[in-house]
């Protein structure tokens, strides 16, 4: 492992360059980085995207780079007007016809962002991964989140991992399944894997923008790794139950039902690969492996790093529960 560059004369940070500023979290760390007096250089596939994301910031301190994560031209026009770097580009479903698998995405992705930060000379690099991963884990997703941190720990940056658990938000794609499941009449039922006994820590995009913008300013954070979860865990039944007292006009009627998991994964190969199914309903394999283990980590380590007090999910959720699309 290559240690981080030492850090007494650390150069100051007002640019920011960052990916999947038009994603669900990367919204919040955009308006998290203008609100807090950073420029943010947003490498984009589309503009137009980038202006409904920054809609309502001061626009002088967000500029649009066109391209993609392999569009070296881009990616180093955006490292050259850049002092420090934030990652977050990922995906939770693959698509292959586009070339966005787990391994491209996540591995490849994330050297070709490495590689072209430290051809810049930019010492600072945050990264998104995710809670679960590591190199023995049954799910893609998770090993080769883990191998893009092997990636980032090895590339001789200043760098800061962050593993969050289940974000959420009124805007995210999970709330948005969560509606779908307590309002809509598809499905008729609200279904989960297995025992739906296993953990999850649901934890605020709020929270998670101001940990990723607040780390560039915390020297000590660098070569740190850190699990983020919310206050409280829950397994996926009680987490469903919560959503549907919470979530405005859900249908209580509609029965909880357990999906066995050999069933799950035989429709996750199958249906859910056809355009039969909705968009927001899919699942995939893998996310049907990773809800039989637990998410869950020590909230302390965040909490004291950051000096924060991570918010309720029950909380946040009865505060937007009306705005969830």
């Amino acid at each position: 492992m290559v240690e981080p560059a030492e850090t007494a004369d650390v150069p100051e940070i007002k640019r920011v360059l960052l990916t999947g500023a038009t994603g669900f979290v990367g919204r919040y760390v955009l308006r998290e980085l203008v609100d807090r007096g950073y420029t943010a250089v947003c490498l984009v596939r589309d503009r137009s995207r980038l202006a409904a994301a920054g809609r309502n910031l001061d626009g002088s301190r967000i500029a649009g780079v066109v391209g993609g994560l392999f569009d070296r031209g881009a990616f180093r026009d955006a490292a050259a007007q850049s002092d420090a770097a934030i990652h977050l580009v990922g995906v939770i479903m693959e698509n292959r016809r586009r070339g966005q698998t787990f391994d491209r995405i996540h591995r490849c992705g994330t050297s070709a962002a490495v590689e072209a930060i430290a051809e810049a000379g930019i010492r600072r690099y945050v990264h998104m991964s995710a809670l679960g991963t590591r190199p023995d884990a049954v799910a893609e997703y998770h090993r080769t989140k883990h191998a893009a941190e092997e990636c980032v720990r090895n590339s001789g940056l200043d760098w800061t991992i962050f593993q969050p658990s289940v974000i959420h938000g009124y805007d995210g794609e999970f709330m948005e399944l969560m509606k779908a499941f307590a309002c809509d009449l598809v499905p008729p039922v609200v279904p989960y894997f297995g025992s739906g006994e296993h953990r999850v820590q649901p934890v605020s995009v709020r929270d998670v923008a101001f940990c990723f913008v607040e780390a560039l300013a915390r020297h000590g954070t660098i070569g740190q790794t850190y699990a983020v979860g919310g206050p409280r865990a829950y397994s996926w039944k009680e987490l469903y139950a919560v959503c549907r007292r919470l979530i405005p006009n859900a249908r209580k009627w509609k029965p909880v039902v357990s999906m066995p998991v050999p069933l799950a994964r035989l429709i996750a190969a199958t249906l859910m690969r056809t355009p039969l199914v909705p968009g927001r309903l899919k699942f995939n394999d893998d996310q049907v492996q990773m809800s039989q283990e637990d998410g869950v980590c020590s909230v302390e380590p965040v909490e004291s790093a950051f000096g924060i007090k991570l918010r309720d999910f029950e909380g946040e959720l009865a505060s937007y529960a009306e705005l969830i699309a």
